[in-house]
């Protein structure tokens, strides 16, 4: 059953943002602005530099380095998940329960909403959000 959301909101698990971490910035942002026609606004994050990258006047994922990305460990580039959740801590200790393990503990994320990354009982990590 589809329930209807207000501006921001998004349907509790379904995709909601993609991000690509990587280990070249710029020679990232400069191909998929030649290849899908992607424009990118810097968006400021505590950590580090972050982009946003533009389809026309939309908003289709996030770029940024190494040190921004969502798995600390990670040594290539990678793009990342995140779903969208009614309640971030409930989903979390819900999946802890289940075996997943945290990899990022829920944090209110300025301008953005609450986070958190989990990786599942396999090893798979995603992260999920409840946007503002």
């Amino acid at each position: 059953m589809r329930r209807a959301r207000g501006k921001g909101q998004t349907m509790h698990g379904t995709f909601v943002w993609n991000e690509l971490t990587t280990t070249d910035v710029e020679a990232a942002k400069a191909f998929y602005a030649e290849t899908l026609g992607w424009t990118f606004e810097e968006f400021p994050i505590p950590e580090g530099r972050y982009w946003v990258a533009k389809s026309g006047d939309r908003m289709v994922a996030g770029l940024g380095g190494m040190e921004v990305g969502a798995i600390p460990d990670a040594k290539d580039s990678y793009w990342f998940s995140f779903v969208g959740v009614d309640d971030v801590d409930a989903c979390v200790a819900k999946a802890v329960a289940r075996g997943a393990t945290i990899v990022r503990q829920p944090v209110d994320m300025p301008n953005v909403g609450r986070v958190a990354i989990v990786r599942d009982p396999t090893g798979a990590a995603m992260g999920w959000m409840k946007g503002l």
